[in-house]
C-alpha cells in the first residue's frame, strides 16, 4: 500500500514538472523580485522630493503651483500601499502607476523651474539633488524594463498550451504590466509657464 502511495506521489511530481508548474513558479518569483526592485527605486525617488522642494523653495518660493503639485503628488504616492499581491489586482496596479506617473510629471516641472532662476541653477545643493534624481530615474527605467520582461515571460506561459491548463488549475492568472502609453507619458516633457513679471528671489 505504501509503495502505491509513493508511486502516486512520484507520478504527481513528474506531471507537475512536465506540465510547466515549476517553471511557472520560477517565473512568478522573478516577477515579484522585479516588482520589488521597481518599488524600491520609486521609494528612492520619493525620498529625494522633500529636499528638492525645500531647495527650490529657497530660490523660487513664488512658484507655489509647482511646489504644491510635487508635494501633493508625493503624498498621493505614499498613501497607496503596494505589495506582491498588487500584481494580481489590475485596478490597484493601475492606480499605483497613475500616481507614479503624476509624480514623474510634477518632478519634471520642478526641475524645469531652474531655467528661470540662475541662482538656483548654479546652486551646488540643487545640482547634487538633480544628479541624484537623474540617477534614480535611470534606475527606475532599468527596473521597469526588467519587470516588463519578467511579466511578458510569465504571461506568455500562462496563456500558452499546455501550461495554460496548469495555470488555470492553480489559479495563476495573467499579471498587469506597464503599457506603451505609460512609457509615452513618462517621456513627455511638461509644459511650464513662468510669469516674468514676478521678481526673482536673490
Amino acid at each position: 500500500m505504501r509503495a502505491k502511495q509513493v508511486g502516486a506521489l512520484v507520478w504527481v511530481v513528474l506531471c507537475l514538472g512536465g506540465c510547466g508548474y515549476n517553471n511557472l513558479q520560477r517565473q512568478d518569483e522573478n516577477v515579484k523580485a522585479a516588482w520589488a526592485q521597481v518599488v524600491n527605486e520609486y521609494q528612492r525617488r520619493a525620498d529625494l522630493v522633500p529636499n528638492l522642494v525645500n531647495t527650490v523653495k529657497g530660490f523660487a518660493a513664488q512658484e507655489q503651483q509647482v511646489l504644491i503639485g510635487v508635494t501633493e503628488a508625493r503624498a498621493k504616492v505614499g498613501s497607496i500601499q503596494v505589495s506582491p499581491e498588487t500584481l494580481n489586482n489590475p485596478d490597484a496596479f493601475a492606480k499605483y502607476q497613475a500616481a507614479q506617473n503624476q509624480l514623474t510629471q510634477s518632478l519634471k516641472s520642478l526641475i524645469a523651474v531652474k531655467e528661470a532662476y540662475p541662482d538656483l541653477k548654479s546652486n551646488e545643493n540643487f545640482r547634487d539633488l538633480q544628479s541624484q534624481l537623474e540617477g534614480t530615474e535611470n534606475r527606475i527605467t532599468v527596473a521597469r524594463m526588467r519587470f516588463i520582461t519578467a511579466v511578458q515571460e510569465y504571461n506568455y506561459n500562462v496563456r500558452s498550451f499546455p501550461t495554460n491548463l496548469t495555470a488555470k488549475m492553480f489559479d495563476m492568472k495573467v499579471k498587469p504590466n506597464f503599457t506603451v502609453e505609460n512609457e509615452q507619458q513618462i517621456s513627455t516633457a511638461p509644459t511650464v509657464n513662468f510669469d516674468t513679471s514676478k521678481p526673482q528671489q536673490k
